[in-house]
């Protein structure tokens, strides 16, 4: 178990297109514009947190997301940082602190970020690192047709017997991602050993090719054929 954890959580300008795409298929991964991670020590003291925007520079934010977190460009422009600054920020704490990091929908947290550490020309600081989803722990407490998640404001409601202000803001979403992790410690629904079985199991790998795999088969066969038929009109 790591001496750290760090809770994770971000607003977005969109929705994945293509999660099976490279971070270099610009049009498939959304750009990041609010993140915001929290440090705890494994024992549950709260060690820093840190909350930042991100200006719109070069990308534009979708209106139904828009609709959800309410972070305008307007907004984003007045209060937020360059994209490089804020990953700066964030791949220096990852480094100092080498923890566990936490989110609720990891997956989406850690392709969404990595895809902005790739636009900036460095590597996602994330590799190596171990990773949880609460999430995907929730799966244990429910027994309803045609769901396998709670929501995180499903979850923390659950948990706590009260509803969660403001979500959809990331510092908000990170802060109650943290409580319910240590709640759900407390309740023994996450052991050491749940968390082994999500390292074996987990769905944080670079997306780092530059093709898909289906592309480049097809670009083989392409060459293939091309030099039969120039064999055969030679011979």
């Amino acid at each position: 178990m790591k001496d750290h954890l760090l809770f994770i959580d971000i607003e977005s300008s969109g929705l994945p297109q293509n999660w099976e795409a490279p971070y270099s298929d610009e049009n498939s991964w959304p750009h990041t514009v609010q993140v915001a991670w929290i440090v705890y020590t494994k024992e549950g003291q709260e060690v820093k947190r840190e909350d930042h925007y991100i200006r719109p520079e070069g990308f534009e934010v979708q209106p139904s997301s828009i609709a959800v977190h309410h972070l305008i460009p307007e907004f984003l422009n007045a209060n937020g940082k360059s994209r490089g600054e804020v990953l700066a920020l964030l791949q220096t704490d990852l480094q100092h602190y080498q923890p566990m990091v936490v989110g609720h929908f990891m997956e989406f947290d850690y392709h969404v970020l990595s895809a902005d550490f790739f636009r900036e020309g460095l590597p996602s600081p994330f590799t190596g690192l171990p990773s949880f989803c609460t999430m995907a722990a929730s799966s244990e407490l429910i027994r309803l047709p045609h769901r396998k998640y709670l929501r995180l404001g499903e979850l923390y409601t659950y948990l706590f017997h009260r509803a969660l202000q403001d979500q959809h803001n990331a510092v908000v979403d990170a802060s109650a991602t943290a409580e319910c992790y240590f709640e759900l410690r407390k309740r023994r629904v996450i052991t050491d050993g749940v968390v082994n079985r999500q390292q074996k199991n987990r769905k944080t790998t670079p997306k780092t090719q530059t093709k898909p795999k289906r592309a480049l088969w097809l670009l083989w066969v392409l060459g293939a054929l091309i030099t039969f038929l120039l064999l055969f009109y030679w011979l």
